[in-house]
């Protein structure tokens, strides 16, 4: 009985300790035509999304809802274009999804230049960061 007792409580301490340390997996998006000038990436937000001028880097938050048109809006992310308008083409851009449900990394697929994109809710909480 106590050779039993010990071994469920080994079972299950193991088992506790391999579910604390994984992750889950981020869902990547992709598309078969590389030269499309937007894209929508899905957050694990369900209403939330980042569109992605893959030209320059610019960036939208999008949010969708059956609730209303109030609950239904565009938001700037990143208005900022990474790239000269000479250098612009489509499919430069390309967001990779993180563990982290508000966070993302913005990869320029020409020069290898990235950036840590946060999406969130809060516009104060916004940002895009380099990555050196």
């Amino acid at each position: 009985m106590k050779t039993i007792l010990i071994t469920i409580l080994l079972l299950l301490a193991s088992n506790f300790a391999f579910s604390q340390s994984t992750s889950e997996v981020p869902i990547q998006n992709i598309s078969t035509d590389s030269a499309v000038t937007y894209r929508l990436f899905s957050t694990r937000n369900m209403y939330t999304f980042i569109k992605l001028d893959t030209r320059n880097g610019r960036m939208w938050q999008v949010q969708w809802n059956t609730k209303g048109g109030k609950y239904r809006f565009e938001s700037i992310l990143s208005g900022i274009s990474r790239v000269n308008e000479n250098d612009e083409k489509n499919g430069r851009f390309f967001l990779y999804p993180t563990t982290n449900i508000y966070n993302f990394i913005l990869l320029d697929q020409i020069d290898g230049r990235v950036w840590q994109v946060q999406w969130s809710m809060e516009e104060k909480d916004r940002m895009v960061l380099s990555i050196y």
